[in-house]
């Protein structure tokens, strides 16, 4: 299929990745084994699609384009590729079989909602391969007191080990978008590595914190004195000073005062 046959469309947040060699590269990073389930999310014109298909026997896409969708199902027989044209944002991954691998170019206008969402299903993903925004990558692998640390790299990191693998220039996609972009890797943590934490709880302390995250953390966290010091935490310090691991820790607090 020709590129230019299909128009992008601002309000998907579309831009087509055609440049051959970092394709190349995405799929010698992904890797992926004949037996391998992979599902690809905004498989777009396919230009992913197709060399994971040379590696893989069957795989699925979700698309929200209808006419990308149509497309790619034209394209492929549906013992080699089922597209379910739907929402990503709404998708349920819980159908998925255990150790589906992801992929994908994600939109980048709904790329940090997209991955809170798919942290949720962080039991059953082998990995995730995804290009985005260079910016949102800076911050999902983010260290402690640095400007780009903030919720993101609290809740994936708590879930996920991460590496940025390489940088993608705007001139790799089609329309070249006004930013750099990234491949990312998530590998999901064993349970044994794993917390255990109330979610509900622990996903309003970091959001609550992050919003407030120019207050010291007597201000932005709902602890007592006491609190802080049973944590061993200077409640001077701001937000973007504690790690995940503190904030487990604090939501392991607030739970326990709870019961």
């Amino acid at each position: 299929m020709r590129s230019s046959l299909h128009r992008p469309r601002k309000r998907f947040g579309q831009h087509f990745l055609h440049d051959a060699g970092v394709l190349a590269r995405i799929v010698e990073a992904i890797a992926p084994a004949p037996g391998d389930a992979i599902v690809e999310i905004g498989p777009g014109e396919g230009a992913l699609t197709r060399p994971l298909l040379e590696r893989v026997a069957h795989m699925e896409a979700i698309e929200i384009d209808r006419d990308l969708a149509a497309r790619l199902q034209a394209q492929f027989a549906p013992e080699r590729l089922v597209v379910h044209c739907a929402d990503a944002l709404e998708f349920d991954y819980g159908t998925c079989p255990r150790g589906v691998r992801l992929v994908g170019n994600l939109p980048y206008n709904v790329s940090s909602p997209l991955l809170f969402h798919l942290a949720r299903y962080a039991d059953r993903v082998r990995d995730m391969h995804f290009m985005l925004q260079l910016e949102v990558v800076d911050r999902m692998v983010a260290q402690p007191s640095t400007p780009e640390y903030g919720r993101m790299s609290v809740t994936l990191q708590t879930r996920f080990r991460m590496r940025k693998l390489l940088r993608v220039a705007p001139g790799a996609f089609r329309p070249p978008p006004k930013v750099e972009s990234a491949v990312v890797r998530l590998v999901p943590l064993a349970p044994a590595e794993r917390a255990q934490v109330d979610e509900g709880i622990f996903a309003e302390i970091v959001a609550g914190a992050f919003s407030a995250r120019r207050k010291m953390l007597r201000n932005a966290l709902p602890l007592g004195a006491e609190d802080f010091v049973a944590l061993a935490i200077d409640p001077t310090l701001r937000p973007e000073n504690l790690s995940p691991e503190d904030y487990v820790r604090v939501a392991q607090r607030i739970s326990a005062c709870a019961r």
